[in-house]
């Protein structure tokens, strides 16, 4: 049963007057003493009855809201806590409770890479700490993807305060196709996060283009405090990546009509986790469905494609359909006669 603040407030407060045991407490006396509360906290001058005080300790002593409260009256008027030492304060964590604060830490600890969050390490460890001993290791009910080890993390809190403070920022930055390193001046503007990389996004003064660069290719970075920050006043983050799947954007290209087939096994995963947000089903038979996204065509999409293997086929336009081709048949190549492989590498079954 939900309890709104004024109860609460009038529950802490006869809970407070009735572990002080150097005063005896009449009906009257809680109800005035609520009264002050509910006018010192909520403003509230209208004053409280006397019934609505016995509806409340009623209420503290049922289970009704978990209290038990062994509230007793000595000499038929005055009220006391026949336990000295309990208080509603200090009830145990319910199982319910004890899975929610499960279920937020897991939430908090993954955000600890930022500095604002760093003073609530000690807050996490305590929760923690308290979940453990009243659960006695029991097992989590919700488990996050992160991968710790991913390279980056530690740069997330330095370009966050960057883009806070706006100061321009000197990236030394290697791509997986470069062979050597490259430094650019960025105004940072993002952090955006996708499957489960971070990015940095920021403009690039030189190119006169916004460039999304993985924090996993970044080796470092220094602020450059002389540099004045550029605003671009144009960039709006969810209009920048409105029109595609994941983080990579071909500037200069407009988006287009995808469409494609997929599986009737499958059909119903595409159906509940759409590819985009534009994706309508343009028809469905006994063999499958035909959908349709308007996108920019990117990298992303290609692997997203790839990943479901034979279940999907590209309709249209010819050229995602025929680079999509081209990809299957390398791959196909791959897997033929070993023995006519010209690779370098050995392809033999290790076991």
């Amino acid at each position: 049963m939900p309890i709104n603040r004024n109860a609460l407030i009038r529950y802490t407060t006869i809970d407070r007057c009735l572990r002080n045991r150097y005063r005896k407490w009449t009906l009257e006396d809680l109800t005035e003493a609520c009264s002050n509360a509910l006018y010192e906290f909520e403003g509230i001058d209208k004053g409280i009855s006397r019934r609505t005080i016995q509806l409340d300790i009623q209420n503290m002593r049922s289970e009704k809201m978990g209290y038990n409260a062994p509230i007793m009256v000595i000499d038929k008027k005055y009220y006391t806590y026949d336990d000295p030492e309990y208080s509603i304060t200090q009830l145990p964590i319910s199982s319910n409770d004890l899975h929610k604060l499960n279920e937020a830490i897991e939430i908090l600890k993954q955000f600890q890479a930022f500095s604002h969050f760093k003073d609530m390490t000690g807050l996490i460890h305590k929760l923690e700490n308290k979940v453990h001993t009243e659960q006695n290791q029991s097992k989590s009910i919700i488990h996050l993807d992160k991968n710790e080890n991913l390279k980056g993390l530690e740069h997330l809190n330095g370009l966050y305060q960057s883009i806070l403070k706006r100061i321009v920022i000197e990236v030394n930055y290697q791509s997986f196709k470069s062979k050597n390193s490259q430094s650019f001046i960025i105004n940072p503007y993002l952090l955006k996060e996708f499957n489960n990389r971070w990015f940095l996004v920021g403009y690039n003064f030189r190119i006169k283009l916004i460039q999304t660069l993985a924090l996993d290719r970044i080796s470092s970075f220094k602020t450059i405090a002389h540099l004045k920050f550029y605003e671009k006043k144009d960039f709006d983050a969810d209009k920048y990546y409105k029109d595609i799947i994941g983080v990579t954007v071909n500037e200069g290209l407009l988006p287009r009509q995808i469409r494609f087939w997929v599986s009737k096994p499958n059909a119903p995963y595409v159906v509940t986790k759409p590819f985009h947000s534009s994706q309508v089903i343009e028809s469905e038979n006994e063999n499958g469905t035909i959908f349709s996204i308007k996108v920019i065509p990117n990298f992303e999409l290609e692997r997203m494609i790839l990943g479901f293997g034979a279940d999907i086929e590209v309709l249209s336009p010819p050229s995602l359909r025929e680079k999509i081709a081209e990809i299957i048949h390398n791959a196909g190549e791959n897997y033929k006669e070993m023995g006519g492989s010209n690779k370098q590498h050995d392809k033999t079954d290790p076991l």
